[in-house]
């Protein structure tokens, strides 16, 4: 069964604030293990994007995102073709805390900078994984955004569970759909 298949509505991301969005996902333990996949890069590369990352505050991120590669071995369609070459997206670490806390600043659309924060909490041999993406300004922004961390949540899930890779391009043009009825103009 493939992870849309599996996909609830519990899974949709929360609207904290206007700019802000929270998804939170319970994975396979432990907490080192779920840490090695968010800051590893050639684990990271299996379900996001591969790049350096200094795990320590004022620290550098340089994501690239190879979206094309994780499309299942299936083509790209033609409407996220600009998506699927190399794409660098860099950042400062505002916080790291080991197995614990992940903050960086994301590159977005417009002006503004936004910020992305991986929280882990045991939850007995399971991993509680918070995603918080803040200063998503405009609505498009957040649209996407939202399909897009819905779509690599459910990839590296796929990874932690031990089952077949879905492809990012069908996941993600499901759920921006969804997230277009579900978050507010």
């Amino acid at each position: 069964m493939t992870a849309q298949a599996n996909a609830s509505t519990d899974d949709f991301a929360r609207l904290d604030a206007p700019d802000t969005l929270r998804f939170e996902r319970i994975l396979p333990g432990p907490v080192e293990r779920v840490w090695s996949y968010l800051t590893e890069p050639e684990k990271r590369r299996l379900w996001l994007a591969d790049g350096a990352m200094e795990l320590r505050n004022g620290g550098a991120v340089d994501l690239v995102f190879r979206n094309g590669e994780l499309n299942a071995g299936q083509p790209t369609p033609e409407n996220f073709a600009k998506f699927a070459g190399e794409i660098h997206n860099p950042g400062t670490v505002l916080a790291c805390e080991p197995n614990r806390l992940l903050r960086f600043t994301w590159e977005s659309d417009g002006p503004n900078e936004s910020e992305v924060t991986f929280e882990l909490a045991p939850r007995g041999e399971r991993v509680l994984l918070t995603v918080t993406h803040r200063r998503l300004v405009q609505r498009s922004t957040r649209l996407g955004v939202a399909g897009g961390w819905h779509a690599h949540l459910t990839l590296l899930a796929d990874l932690l569970e031990a089952r077949e890779r879905s492809a990012l391009w069908p996941l993600f043009a499901q759920y921006r759909a969804a997230y277009e009825t579900r978050l507010p103009e």
